[in-house]
């Protein structure tokens, strides 16, 4: 059963994204954004087993200096481009990492994920929402998708879960609840397309790579909690642990979900 305080914390939650996203100018959007990518590496600076708050204060400031520099030099199209396209890199090696090296992590190697996760994926949702008038809709849309598949694959994978997805990583998590929240991301993807008139069939892939990506989010931030020794990143909402595990699988689907809309010149 789902406990009545996990629900009203998510419906909260739900309302917070969409009032910043669609009611807030955007300025105010990308500085929040900002605000919450900072904390999920205050957050994410746990795992790297810190003997000092100091040194989680400079990570999270490393962060922020990245953010500047990101938004500065992704103003060029084709400097965005090839961030997209190099975190979309980065997210083929946490797979491999996941599969076939999970316990070889160091401090560093976490320290420098966390930058990887979280830096290309404010920039991604801050150009997405930026993105004429649909720039808005579009977020909702990948919080939307990324939810379905979360909420899906929680409960067919509580349901009739048995084949182990990642068992060294995250033991909780079946190859049954991947399908059902894909499944589950396909009918919201299938909804979509008449809303945004879409080509329907290449940008229902790109849902679908999307939601499967948002899954090893998900599992590469399991990987430096394992590390650490922590179960949740944090406890900043009830019955939902840390920022970090709300947000896990977008970091993961922001950058592809926009490099993907520029391959289909939906965003160019």
């Amino acid at each position: 059963m789902v406990s009545k305080q996990r629900v009203v914390t998510a419906l909260v939650l739900a309302a917070f994204a969409l009032a910043v996203v669609l009611w807030l100018p955007q300025p105010l959007t990308a500085v929040t954004f900002a605000m919450l990518a900072l904390a999920g590496a205050w957050e994410w600076s746990a795992f790297l087993r810190p003997n000092s708050r100091t040194l989680r204060v400079i990570y999270v400031a490393i962060a922020a200096v990245l953010i500047a520099i990101a938004w500065v030099g992704t103003h060029n199209p084709a400097a965005f481009t090839s961030l997209l396209i190099a975190t979309a890199l980065w997210w083929v090696v946490a797979f491999a990492w996941i599969v076939w090296f999970s316990t070889r992590v160091s401090r560093t190697a976490a320290a420098l994920a966390g930058l990887l996760v979280l830096v290309p994926a404010w920039t991604a949702l801050v150009r997405l929402h930026m993105y004429t008038d649909r720039g808005p809709q579009l977020v909702v849309f990948l919080f939307v998708l990324v939810s379905a598949a979360d909420v899906g694959a929680y409960f067919v994978g509580r349901w009739i879960g048995r084949t182990k997805l990642a068992p060294r990583v995250s033991p909780g998590k079946t190859w049954e609840g991947v399908l059902g929240g894909l499944c589950a991301a396909m009918l919201i993807a299938v909804a979509a397309v008449p809303v945004f008139h879409l080509p329907w069939l290449p940008f229902l892939a790109l849902c679908c790579a999307v939601a499967l990506i948002s899954v090893i989010g998900d599992l590469t931030e399991s990987l430096f909690k394992r590390f650490a020794g922590l179960k949740d990143s944090g406890a900043l909402f009830p019955g939902h642990g840390g920022l970090l595990d709300r947000i896990d699988g977008i970091t993961a689907a922001a950058p592809l979900f926009v490099l993907g809309l520029s391959w289909l010149g939906i965003t160019s």
